[in-house]
């Protein structure tokens, strides 16, 4: 049985597009004379539909434009992940189903079973789980076609929510396996991390080990938003061994025989870490542009780190002639700042302009003046500067159609260590899901074969710029500690005792941990950040604002 996948990046709710790219795929399946194209989960309305599923007309063009698929489908079989109408009196009235298309119609429709609802999920919300197993015969064949989670049903204990390896009170795979199926295949929506794909070959392992049969895995590319997906699409064979498997980011169709015993292709290594998280903020803002009919991007360049990676992965994602720099420097705003600046916008290439914020600062103090008069300069002061420089942002943007990208790494998104309608604006939040540790490391990353980010905007002390010799170092910890912790607390979940038994100090945990949740508030009103580590600030990390407990 000659089987194919089709890793391909969907567009969430745009049918006509999504449904020409399967029925290509189909097309080209055909003339390669493949028996089963297998497509990603929900992949003819995209991932994640979100309350999309709430509206009927959403639901009947989804099942319309199925139809018309099914035409296609003469002399070939293909799986499609869609949306299914639940036809009891009881229960959601959804499932999320694969299509098992043949013979131009829908021969059979199977529900997923385990709905997840942690972290970026919340499938519970709008589906109903399947309670009634059935495998596909055909071709002499019989596959135990599974959705994505069907197969999580055991999880490794650092992946899945409060540290419970058994979530779930079925296993999908142990009821299929009572009806004799010799081949398995998942059709999966999984989100990209940097842990993710590790952890996902080593569950697809167990699975073909456990249950002694082929299993080829389909998983969506492209980046929706907040979330960003790898494909890493890969089948095993009966022994468990990786026989093929497809790039990272990248759309692929790929053709085999599952039940051949030798090695089918080339096995592409999992890149490093932080080749993963680079080419996953390239996919993330490509992406967002590139679905929304955006075309040019705008972003402050102060000199320092962040606003330089920022720009970097801007002008490589979109083109240098796509990507506006904006320098603007106040009194505060040192000479290397300047220049380092212009020294990346020279490499780089892209545009640029100066707009110097010094004369409007004064401004507004003047007018300030009767209000503050008998105060200090204090923080108000320097949020002024964030602020007149966030409204220049914008106003260049409102006016030339430029999207503007905001620079806050993770670091200082946990923390509040930025200024609402100041430096926190922008439509994308571009490394908000990377610390300022992780942040030096991928400019390090950039800089393996030559110099792009200039050498003195990495090595120099971070600095907001704010006021006379302001270094970041004078409001918080050093990065090495403050991430080290940050990372104890909001990936890992730990306590306060428990990060303190790894020998942190406790009135510097209090510190941060009162700083991350004081500060909800910020994260609540700032751009959606493109997620690239396992718990991202977003959708996937659910906290109220006005709370008072610290774990």
């Amino acid at each position: 049985m000659k089987i194919a996948w089709a890793q391909l990046n969907f567009h969430i709710g745009n049918f006509d597009a999504n449904a020409a790219k399967i029925i290509e795929q189909i097309i080209k399946a055909k003339a390669d004379q493949v028996d089963i194209i297998v497509f990603p989960e929900l992949s003819l309305c995209g991932y994640p539909p979100l309350d999309f599923l709430e509206s009927n007309h959403f639901i009947e063009e989804c099942l319309k434009m199925l139809a018309h698929i099914a035409i296609h489908c003469n002399g070939i079989a293909a799986i499609i992940g869609a949306p299914a109408i639940n036809t009891s009196e009881t229960g959601k009235r959804l499932y999320n189903a694969a299509y098992f298309i043949s013979n131009k119609r829908v021969e059979k429709i199977i529900k997923k079973t385990l709905l997840p609802n942690y972290d970026v999920f919340d499938e519970y919300r709008y589906f109903e789980p399947n309670s009634n197993f059935e495998i596909i015969e055909f071709n002499g064949h019989k596959i135990a076609l599974t959705i994505c989670e069907d197969l999580w049903d055991e999880q490794d204990e650092t992946f899945t929510p409060l540290n419970h390896a058994k979530m779930y009170t079925v296993s999908p795979m142990k009821e299929l396996m009572k009806l004799k199926p010799d081949c398995m295949i998942n059709i999966a929506a999984s989100p990209f991390s940097y842990a993710q794909p590790q952890i996902r070959l080593k569950v697809l392992h167990r699975n073909a080990i456990k249950y002694q049969l082929p299993l080829i895995y389909v998983n969506h590319c492209g980046a929706q938003t907040e979330l960003v997906f790898d494909g890493g699409s890969c089948a095993f064979n009966k022994e468990g061994k990786l026989i093929a498997t497809a790039p990272f980011f990248t759309e692929n169709y790929h053709s085999f025989n599952l039940f051949e015993e030798k090695v089918i292709t080339n096995i592409l290594p999992i890149p490093s870490k932080y080749q993963l998280i680079y080419d996953a903020l390239l996919c993330g803002i490509r992406d967002y542009f590139n679905k929304q009919n955006f075309k040019q991007a705008i972003l402050g360049l102060s000199g320092g780190i962040d606003s330089a990676l920022t720009l970097m992965l801007a002008v490589e994602a979109l083109g240098k002639d796509n990507v506006m720099a904006v320098l603007l420097p106040s009194g505060f705003s040192s000479n290397h700042s300047i220049a380092d600046a212009l020294a990346l916008v020279n490499n780089v290439g892209c545009k640029h302009q100066i707009v110097p914020i010094e004369d409007n600062f004064q401004s507004v103090l003047k007018t300030l003046e009767p209000s503050f008069a008998g105060t200090a300069f204090s923080l108000a002061e320097e949020n002024i500067q964030a602020r007149l420089r966030g409204v220049l942002l914008m106003a260049l943007s409102n006016k030339f159609g430029y999207i503007l990208l905001n620079t806050s790494n993770k670091s200082e998104m946990a923390v509040g260590y930025g200024t609402l309608y100041g430096d926190m604006c922008g439509g994308l939040a571009v490394i908000g899901d990377v610390y300022k540790t992780e942040v030096y490391e991928l400019c390090e990353f950039i800089n393996k074969d030559q110099e792009i980010i200039p050498k003195n905007t990495i090595i120099k002390p971070p600095s907001a710029e704010l006021r006379p010799n302001q270094k970041d170092a004078d409001s918080l910890p050093e990065y090495n500690i403050l991430d080290n912790v940050l990372f104890q607390y909001i990936e890992n979940k730990k306590s306060l005792n428990e990060i303190c038994d790894l020998g942190y100090d406790e009135n510097l945990v209090k510190r941060i941990i009162n700083l991350v949740n004081k500060n909800e508030y910020k994260r609540k009103q700032a751009a959606p950040v493109i997620r690239v580590s396992p718990k991202a600030f977003g959708m996937g990390r659910r906290m109220p604002i006005v709370a008072n407990y610290t774990f």
